[in-house]
């Protein structure tokens, strides 16, 4: 009896131990936790180190009146408070066609962000400014030849008939600057973002200036005249990925202190400095703003 008992007792405890056992298996296969969901990839916003965008686009742009001083051989005279305007070239095929794209008023920009929200930017300026012809201006100097002397009458020139000056840089006023520029987004959606962006450039003015003064072959060559700096805010509209649209304005200032006035190597010269403003739009694309965890 005694050795019944034995017997029912271990085949009791075994029972029971496998149950437990496999009440224990159970419970780990419904506590496994699930395996994380990846998140899906969206865009980055156009703000992060490493990325980069070019753009071209169209300006109009506005000019200061400005002092301009003429010297050279037999003269030194000086016109002040000289209006002028840009020249915007008539809408049409010349602006979406690539062999044409100089004759237009056109921006290009290319950026690399240095840093998170920073970008160098390199950008060309090719602005349109024309004297206007039909004013009359204040003279301050001499002349040397009687003829153009004489068309100088109280202190004041006028400027209309041509014979005096004709005075554009229209190949065009160049701006070609390098400027820093600080990003912020705005609006981060899946197919859309707007960023903010504000800065300032320094570079060189290298205009292609149209100049004939007192009847002599007109002057019309690039050259390096002088310098100029801005300030500038922009808003881009990134979508689809990588293209944009940018709406820029600027404000600046530009001395030129060797403005080329005949085709030969006289010391025939002029200079003038003042403040301009441009407004400017166009399309880009934009490099490594594809994808974020």
């Amino acid at each position: 009896m005694k050795k019944l008992l034995v017997v029912s007792l271990v085949i009791s405890n075994f029972v029971f131990a496998q149950k437990t056992k496999n009440d224990s298996l159970q419970s780990d296969l419904l506590t496994v936790t699930p395996a994380p969901i990846k998140k899906k990839e969206k865009p980055m916003p156009l703000s992060k180190k490493g990325q980069m965008f070019v753009f071209f686009g169209w300006n109009r742009a506005a000019f200061s009146n400005s002092d301009i001083n003429f010297s050279g051989n037999g003269y030194n005279f000086q016109l002040n408070n000289v209006s002028a305007q840009d020249r915007p070239t008539k809408f049409g095929i010349v602006y979406v066609n690539p062999g044409w794209f100089t004759v237009v008023q056109y921006n290009f920009r290319a950026g690399y962000f240095i840093k998170d929200n920073l970008a160098l930017v390199l950008g060309i300026d090719h602005m349109k400014y024309v004297m206007d012809q039909n004013q009359t201006v204040g003279f301050k100097g001499h002349i040397s030849d009687p003829e153009y002397a004489a068309m100088v009458q109280n202190g004041q020139v006028n400027l209309a008939d041509e014979k005096f000056l004709t005075f554009e840089h229209t190949d065009g006023l160049n701006y070609e600057n390098l400027g820093l520029e600080k990003y912020q987004n705005l609006i981060h959606k899946k197919n859309i973002d707007l960023v903010w962006s504000y800065g300032a450039g320094l570079g060189v003015m290298f205009p292609k200036s149209n100049v004939r003064l007192f009847g002599n072959e007109r002057s019309d060559r690039f050259h390096v005249a002088g310098m100029g700096t801005d300030i500038r805010s922009s808003l881009n509209l990134v979508f689809w990925k990588n293209w944009m649209i940018r709406l820029e304005g600027k404000a600046g200032y530009i001395n030129m202190w060797d403005i080329k006035t005949t085709l030969n190597n006289k010391p025939d010269k002029a200079r003038q400095d003042f403040v301009f403003g441009q407004v400017l739009a166009g399309v880009g694309y934009t490099f490594n703003t594809k994808k974020y965890n």
